[in-house]
């Protein structure tokens, strides 16, 4: 195995992708193993490598890591974008956990019953523009910095920046009354790690379509 991260997931986005995201925006090459069989997922908790029967798998610094949150504090914390002391790692934790509310509904939309797509979108809008982008329109505007915590780039930027990429996807125009956060996915979009991630064939997945959909089916659902 060489130096680089190897991360285990299917070929999509799902709970691996903030952990690229954050990854990338280090500045951090990885490699990725794609799941697209129940057999080789069954190999995997077989062989023991899963602790919780669970993916993302992160193998980094000798150890097999699972479960997204102790990944991703790891990598934050490897790659100091963790804060610069406990009260903006608190910070960071809380805005971080905010964010992944919002990105749990759009990690689910895509398995939605045709029949209830509407309402699941109109759900994310509901939530998008009227509980967590005005937190953190307020924070940014009363903070007067560029970044969320501090004055440094941290974990809660990329998965800002994560999560407003994603909502417009679904809703284009979701960042027509938040100036603070047009403004702050123009810089964060520039960053040179993470324009990088931004350009076609870089590690980013697209938009979950139905292969994505029936290969995550086929390999979790029993």
């Amino acid at each position: 195995m060489s130096g680089k991260p190897r991360l285990t997931y299917c070929n999509g986005r799902g709970r691996m992708e903030p952990i690229r995201w954050l990854l990338a925006a280090a500045g951090v090459e990885f490699e990725e193993i794609f799941l697209e069989t129940r057999e080789q997922y069954e190999k995997l908790i077989k062989d023991g490598v899963l602790m919780f029967q669970q993916v993302p798998l992160v193998e980094i610094d000798g150890m097999k890591m699972v479960q997204t949150r102790a990944i991703l504090s790891y990598i934050a914390g490897k790659y100091n974008l963790y804060g610069k002391d406990l009260k903006e790692r608190a910070l960071i934790d809380m805005y971080v956990e905010g964010i992944t509310d919002l990105m749990q509904m759009i990690l689910m939309f895509p398995f939605s019953p045709p029949e209830a797509k509407e309402k699941n979108l109109d759900s994310i809008k509901e939530r998008a523009t009227n509980r967590y982008f005005p937190v953190f329109e307020k924070v940014l505007k009363q903070h007067g910095q560029d970044f969320l915590v501090g004055n440094k780039f941290s974990w809660a930027d990329v998965q800002l920046i994560e999560a407003i990429l994603a909502v417009e996807e679904k809703i284009p125009a979701v960042l027509s009354g938040f100036p603070q956060l047009q403004a702050f996915k123009i810089r964060m979009s520039n960053m040179p790690t993470i324009k990088k991630f931004l350009q076609p064939g870089s590690p980013r997945k697209p938009p979950p379509d139905e292969n994505y959909r029936e290969t995550v089916l086929k390999i979790f659902r029993k």
